[in-house]
């Protein structure tokens, strides 16, 4: 494996455009070689230590900072804004703060006069109403820096803002979190690496602002000269010390590029991503034995009755206790569905009570609504028992108790061994287990799963399958578990729910519509061959072309949905003669394992294409291979016919 950013041996980059290249970086270099040539070494400790010179350094160290405290006041809920909400007018605002970056700094500061001078638009109030003059004054050397610094801090969160996935913040809501507490315990120290950033860019930039201060506010000693403004006043009469003084901030401003070492927008802390799910070491022992003093159950019961509308359109009614598995093919609607109930889309609308409360009109902090989505979301910056307790904590509980309880959801779950760890520290079935504990150690009303299993490897799902099982037994609201998993349709839920573009198709329990499922990609999901069609008086017009004659068709003209298992298919190599009732020749196009079985998909120009299931030897004497001609046989009392 070759390593990133290592040459390869032999390979050069075209002339055309090293060589510009090269200039550039000549060009850029040559200025600042410039001042260290000319910097009278012997002298710099006196230049710098002049009292002029440490006068205008104390002051533009304290001008810079408060900068940097206005920015980050005014700049962090501006970047927010224009990276979460949408907003009429919202290109208009970014170019707002791109301006300062591009507008002369002589514009800006003769911008900042005409606003905030004595003859400004807010000046004369300002002097009348509280006595502040901003303009030749401190202030307006503070104010200068803030307007041409700020850009570098909003662009910069921004963009670290834009790279954070919003699935935390919503996860975080759906806790009970409010919008501030979610913005001050989640966002802001995820996104940190690009809040320090932008902070130090910030407050290199306003270290360094000249134009616009000394338009709006002046160059008085000891009250508006910054350094930058004392090397100005140093070329005129000391070019020796100007230099020294401009090495300084040459020194300055290069040791916070290289501290930032290229991270100019951050990056959000998050959990590493694994190719393929990570094993759990933890997945192998039986279930953990119970807390001694696990935390009480809620007594609640809370029944489902859901109206929702839009993209997804249903009406759902589920009694306390009840698990409905929710299926479907991409596209369907299962996930809008969860985030509907959760009040987080404007793609559908649930009308929505728990219970005997209307939560319809609440904002999904205050729903009781609990989310895992696909990949857990844990906070990356907690450890397990903080991200579990932060529910509690969100809904006001007491820290002592919160901790308390968040411990025994994780022992019960069997990871409270792992309560100091990071979500970055765990495996795959172990982070989705402190999932499943913070969302039930949050008392929810209703439980919403996004495929919640989807990333553990076989073993560790069968075990967190159980886990979960195990607790859903006894917990006293509804809970929605979408998956693509026949087994955990099966063996979690007390109801499948069948979407198709957005619709419910079927709503039954796991064994009826295992027996009968009334959508082809859920019969297909279940391992069947499923073929949409009419009937007909000859039998089953099949939509792929052909005709399925079945022992009870439907009335004429009725649309059905034709079920046959993979192991009522028969393969032979001649025509079959005899009692099968559906015979057409195929192609052999794939062989698969099934366990001790061989999964065979046929395609055929006369019928849709089906899977026949035969053992290893069977095979072997039929000599299958890809590409080799067969003829299949289905027998009609082998065929189910379901009607639509």
């Amino acid at each position: 494996m070759k390593r990133a950013g290592v040459r390869t041996p032999g390979a050069r980059p075209p002339l055309a455009l090293a060589l510009p290249a090269l200039a550039a970086v000549a060009f850029l270099a040559l200025p600042l070689l410039g001042i260290l040539v000319r910097t009278e070494w012997s002298e710099l400790a006196g230049h710098l230590t002049s009292p002029g010179t440490v006068e205008a350094l104390k002051l533009s160290l304290l001008v810079s900072f408060w900068a940097l405290g206005l920015s980050l006041l005014l700049g962090v809920p501006l970047a927010w804004l224009l990276a979460r909400v949408p907003f009429p007018g919202k290109a208009f605002v970014r170019s707002l703060v791109l301006l300062p970056m591009v507008l002369p700094p002589t514009v800006g500061g003769v911008a900042l006069l005409l606003a905030f001078g004595r003859r400004g638009l807010l000046g004369p109030w300002l002097e009348s109403t509280f006595g502040i003059t901003l303009p030749f004054h401190t202030s307006g050397a503070v104010l200068a820096a803030t307007f041409v610094a700020m850009p570098f801090l909003v662009i910069s969160l921004e963009g670290a803002l834009g790279g954070l996935r919003p699935r935390y913040e919503e996860t975080a809501a759906s806790l009970g979190a409010s919008p501030v507490r979610v913005f001050l315990t989640v966002t802001l120290p995820m996104v940190a690496p690009g809040v320090l950033a932008g902070a130090a860019l910030t407050w290199a930039r306003a270290l360094g602002e000249f134009g616009a201060t000394i338009t709006f506010a002046g160059n008085l000693p000891g009250t508006t000269q910054t350094l930058p403004l004392q090397v100005y006043l140093l070329l005129q009469e000391e070019p020796e010390a100007a230099t020294s003084v401009s090495l300084l901030l040459l020194a300055i401003a290069m040791g916070v590029l290289i501290a930032l070492r290229g991270r100019w927008t951050g990056t959000p802390a998050g959990r590493p991503r694994h190719e393929g799910p990570a094993p759990d070491p933890d997945a192998v022992p039986a279930e953990p034995a119970p807390d001694p003093e696990p935390p009480a159950p809620s007594t609640g019961r809370w029944a489902l009755h859901a109206d929702v509308t839009g993209f997804t359109t249903l009406a759902l009614d589920a009694d306390p206790g009840t698990t409905i598995a929710v299926v479907g093919p991409n596209g369907a609607g299962k996930t809008t569905l969860l985030r509907a109930l959760l009040g987080l889309t404007p793609r559908a609308h649930a009308g929505l009570r728990l219970g005997d409360e209307d939560v319809t009109a609440l904002p999904p902090h205050r729903r009781r609504v609990a989310w895992v989505p696909q990949d857990g979301a844990l906070f990356p910056h907690l450890s397990a028992l903080a991200n579990t307790a932060y529910g509690l904590r969100a809904q006001g509980v007491p820290r002592a108790e919160a901790r308390r309880d968040a411990r025994a959801w994780l022992d019960r779950l069997g990871v409270g061994h792992l309560a100091h760890r990071r979500p970055a520290q765990l495996s795959g079935g172990q982070a989705q287990r402190v999932a499943l504990a913070r969302a039930l150690a949050a008392r929810p009303r209703l439980l919403v799963l996004d495929e919640p299993l989807a990333a553990l490897d076989q073993t560790t799902r069968a075990h967190v399958r159980h886990t979960l099982r195990t607790h859903l037994s006894g917990f006293g609201g509804v809970c929605l578990i979408v998956t693509h998993d026949p087994v955990e349709a099966v063996s979690l839920a007390d109801r499948v729910l069948v979407l198709q573009d957005g619709r419910a198709l079927q709503d039954a329990t796991p064994a009826e519509v295992t027996r009968h499922p009334r959508s082809p990609w859920v019969a297909r999901m279940l391992g069947r061959n499923a073929w949409p069609g009419t009937a007909t008086p000859d039998g089953l017009a099949l939509d792929g072309g052909g005709t399925l004659v079945a022992a009870e068709p439907p009335p004429s003209g009725t649309p059905a949905l034709a079920i046959v298992a993979p192991e009522a298919v028969s393969l032979h190599r001649e025509k079959p003669a005899g009692s099968p009732r559906n015979v057409w020749p195929g192609t052999v196009r794939e062989i698969t394992t099934s366990g001790s079985r061989l999964r065979v998909l046929v395609t055929s120009t006369e019928t849709p294409d089906l899977v026949a299931e035969i053992t290893p030897q069977a095979a072997a004497e039929l000599g299958l291979a890809d590409g080799v001609p067969v003829w299949t046989s289905v027998k009609a009392t082998e065929t189910t016919v379901v009607t639509l």
